[in-house]
């Protein structure tokens, strides 16, 4: 039982929780890094170092960390969980470490990181917490190589820098720039809902439009469901 609990954790950030396609967060490493495979691949497997560790981390001093100053320690374990990276880069991989730029520094602040450590790590055990950070940052990974794939294959008519003689001479460069991301983004994401919704996926919930400030103005008792005239 514990085996299977364990495997869902694993498996829910890969696709049912995905980070990028799902819950749509680290959009901003995710538009800027996926015009080109390699810088995917890179950021990929740094977050993914990052969560596992920080979350193993987060989680043994869960029960240390004062509720009150949480947020900032966490931030200083990620920080230097980020800074250990970027050594590690810049020392043995110097060309990856420049292509990635300010966005390496940016994980420390990424919200999938900070947001698997509030909501999981901060409740769960250490063996939960790592198998919990590996699936997210595998699902990152696989989101950001799929973005990649797509912008440089149809946007620069190459794969990991290597040219594909018969896309060469129709290449759509518009993809490998930023109005090229944001569109390449929009659509996974609509497949992505498209598809979890005929698995049975999550449910679009209706909120009540109690609180709302428009409520006087809008002929509905609650999103989605239209109030019935009276008679």
């Amino acid at each position: 039982m514990k085996e299977n609990k364990r495997l869902a954790v694993f498996l829910a950030g890969i696709i049912k929780e995905n980070p990028v396609l799902i819950l749509v967060l680290g959009t901003c490493p995710t538009l800027a890094v996926t015009n080109n495979v390699i810088s995917a691949f890179s950021m990929g497997i740094a977050a993914t170092i990052v969560l596992v560790c920080s979350n193993m981390v987060i989680s043994a001093l869960r029960k240390i960390i004062p509720d009150t100053v949480r947020i900032p320690c966490y931030i200083v374990i990620i920080a230097a969980f980020v800074t250990a990276v970027q050594m590690l880069l810049q020392a043995y991989l110097p060309s990856v470490y420049d292509m990635l730029g300010v966005y390496l520094a940016l994980i420390v602040v990424n919200c999938i990181i900070l947001g698997r450590a509030e909501m999981f790590a901060r409740k769960n055990g250490v063996v939960d917490s790592a198998l919990d950070g590996l699936g997210m940052g595998i699902g990152f990974m696989l989101a950001l190589l799929l973005m990649a794939t797509l912008r440089e294959v149809f946007g620069a008519g190459s794969f990991a820098g290597i040219e594909i003689p018969f896309l060469v001479n129709y290449r759509i460069p518009v993809l490998c720039q930023a109005p090229g991301g944001f569109m390449v983004f929009g659509i996974l994401i609509a497949i992505m809902n498209k598809l979890t919704e005929k698995k049975g996926g999550v449910k679009r919930k209706s909120f009540s439009c109690e609180g709302c400030p428009t409520a006087h103005i809008c002929n509905k008792t609650e999103c989605g469901a239209v109030k019935e005239e009276s008679k």
